[in-house]
């Protein structure tokens, strides 16, 4: 059972508890925070893991170019694309629109072409979305404090 699980097992009752309102409340504070956490690893460049993602390829012709010089996904991670949304007992953090398909491919290592009707490549896997281990442990010690001090401790 991973660690989430254990969270979720412990925590869903004493959720549960709470009025709808104060849940709803509570979930979307849990999920700006894990939306937050995503946005500053993407900015980092890192997996959940904590490991660099994979740089991008070489050009043929070696010239990088302004798009090449700068950090990948700049774009991406912006609220506009990143979502966190309450979902009944649930939260959700993850892309929306077309982004969503750019994300897919690279959180999974895909295949895409590089512009519409252009050559298809094979883009390496980089983690986009995912739970490190420093996001677990904020998850729970936030949760606990507002479980035990109420909304005050976000």
């Amino acid at each position: 059972m991973s660690d989430l699980e254990a969270l979720e097992q412990w925590a869903g009752p004493l959720v549960a508890a709470l009025s709808p309102a104060a849940r709803r409340g509570l979930l979307r504070a849990l999920a700006l925070d894990l939306r937050r956490s995503q946005q500053e690893r993407i900015a980092r460049q890192q997996n959940p893991d904590g490991s660099a993602y994979a740089p991008r390829r070489r050009m043929r012709d070696e010239r990088g170019g302004r798009i090449r010089r700068r950090a990948m996904f700049q774009r991406i991670r912006q609220a506009r694309h990143l979502k966190a949304t309450v979902q009944g007992d649930g939260v959700r953090v993850g892309f929306a629109g077309r982004v969503a398909r750019i994300a897919r491919v690279h959180q999974d290592g895909g295949i895409d072409a590089v512009r519409p009707g252009g050559a298809l490549v094979r883009y390496a896997r980089r983690q986009l979305l995912g739970f490190s281990p420093a996001d677990r442990d904020r998850l729970r010690e936030r949760l606990v404090a507002h479980l035990a001090g109420g909304a005050d401790a976000f």
